[in-house]
């Protein structure tokens, strides 16, 4: 019976955490994941802001362009 207790105690000072590792984990696994997805929508919210003013310069300049070949004749009459 004493090996029992001894061995009981050795499985629960070696295998199973203490209180202080649980609440760490309890706290440090969401912050790490809180993290990581945080990364993926910066890089998503920039990644729309690019799209947006690309797109937005390319209808600027088509529009500039258009303007500009009905103000200057190029000689190119039909």
């Amino acid at each position: 019976m004493r090996l029992h207790r001894n061995l009981t105690q050795v499985i629960r000072q070696f295998l199973l955490p203490d209180l202080f590792t649980v609440r760490w984990c309890r706290w440090l696994l969401p912050a790490l994941f809180v993290a990581s997805v945080s990364g993926c929508a910066v890089v998503a919210v920039a990644d729309a802001a690019v799209t947006v003013v690309a797109t937005g310069v390319k209808v600027t300049a088509k529009a500039v362009g258009a303007a500009a070949d009905v103000v200057i004749p190029d000689g190119d009459d039909k």
